[in-house]
């Protein structure tokens, strides 16, 4: 009768290691959904989307990609309308319109839709 032997340190750390065959499947999507979500994020926040990290987890590898950008909030949660004012001792905002530059005391922003890039994206990492 053949004998049957399970290396369970070796099944341990295929399973739940970064550098495991299910950690390199995971960095694998995540690297497909960081790709996606540089192409639905709006200008500059694209280049701010670090690389994906697989760390080990609680339930095996998991992975997280991180935005560097300020404003990330404000394009995934969107904004109500709401004055801009220029910080003192400034007394005047300055913008281009049209080629012409313009000054204003203040102005009333419209406010932006959410674009939740971010979630968009992860459909490429099925």
């Amino acid at each position: 009768m053949p004998i049957v032997r399970i290396d369970w340190a070796a099944v341990n750390r295929m399973l739940n290691s970064p550098t495991g065959m299910v950690g390199r499947d995971c960095q694998q999507r995540a690297d497909r959904t960081a790709a996606r979500a540089r192409q639905f994020a709006p200008g500059s926040m694209s280049e701010r989307i670090a690389p994906p990290v697989v760390q080990r987890g609680v339930a095996g590898p998991s992975a997280d990609i991180t935005v560097r950008h300020h404003a990330v909030g404000y394009v995934i949660d969107g904004t109500p309308p709401h004055p801009i004012r220029p910080r003192p001792p400034k007394r005047a905002l300055r913008f281009t319109v049209g080629g012409r530059i313009v000054f204003a005391a203040a102005v009333a922003h419209p406010g932006t839709k959410p674009n939740d890039f971010m979630n968009k994206a992860l459909p490429a990492a099925l």
